[in-house]
């Protein structure tokens, strides 16, 4: 039995990934408390599902160090159990629950949102390293879809390598393991016959590709990535996210992703996500 259990900040867009598997046919349970996991998948696998994702309701410590437990155990089991954490900026967080007018989870008399936010992020961190993590803070909808339908296609075993684009100016994406600055390169953006293209435009690619500068930041991070990424395997991680980033997230950052990730996609399960683009 294929198994996705989704996890992360409450406001961070739970329900829209549960709906996502639910429409390609996944049996969906909504908000299950933590400590019923192991008698829901019983009886999935008893009953026969092949494919079920499960949104899980996650409030003490004591919960989320089971739950890591438990997922070891149903791999032993033969179960294909995956992970998927959202998580989201705090002052994206506050806007959405000020917009909705929704009580946070935590919320009591004494705590205020903000802190409720961070105290939710604090239980939950020790999930993240053993999830595949999507920072939907400056994702539409629409664009999470996506990016869920892609985790979705992942292979079942070994390391995935996420590479990401993204522009300094929105912010650092908060599922990024290593963080490569390209913003000291020329800018397309500058000119322009190339302002409206992206880093996947010949043009912009001829551009990238004739600068010395770039191509020795290039080689310099395709040759740290094939050194240390057998480390990472070594650890037994299954998601590495890899960002680059530059000013606006458009040019420089995307180009370097595209030809990393074909340079990686015969080593290893390469993903390929521009945040800016989406």
């Amino acid at each position: 039995m294929q198994l996705i259990l989704i996890t992360g900040l409450s406001g961070s867009g739970k329900s829209v990934a549960l709906h996502v598997l639910e429409d390609s046919g996944f049996y969906h349970i909504d908000n299950l408390p933590a400590r019923l996991l192991p008698d829901a998948v019983d009886f999935l696998v008893s009953a026969g599902h092949p494919r079920a994702a499960i949104s899980l309701e996650l409030r003490g410590g004591e919960a989320v160090a089971e739950l890591l437990e438990r997922l070891a155990e149903f791999k032993r089991r033969g179960v294909d159990a995956r992970m998927l954490f959202l998580e989201t900026k705090a002052d994206t967080l506050i806007k959405r629950f000020s917009e909705t007018r929704r009580r946070h989870p935590l919320s009591d008399d004494t705590l205020t949102l903000p802190e409720c936010i961070e105290r939710e992020r604090a239980l939950l961190s020790p999930l993240a390293d053993a999830a595949h993590r999507v920072d939907t803070s400056d994702l539409s909808p629409s664009a999470l879809r996506s990016w869920v339908k892609d985790f979705m296609a992942l292979p079942r075993t070994g390391l995935t390598t996420l590479f990401e684009s993204f522009g300094f100016k929105h912010g650092i994406p908060l599922d990024a393991d290593l963080v490569f600055d390209v913003r000291c390169l020329p800018n397309p953006n500058y000119d322009p016959r190339l302002q409206p293209l992206t880093g996947r435009d010949a043009a912009v690619i001829e551009f990238m590709g004739a600068n010395p500068q770039a191509g020795r930041m290039l080689a310099d991070i395709r040759r740290f990535i094939d050194d240390w990424l057998p480390c990472f395997e070594r650890d037994n991680r299954s998601y590495l996210t890899i960002a680059i980033g530059c000013t606006g997230g458009r040019h420089r950052s995307v180009y370097f992703v595209e030809t990393l990730a074909e340079h990686f996609k015969e080593k290893a399960r390469v993903l390929v996500r521009h945040r800016e683009l989406s």
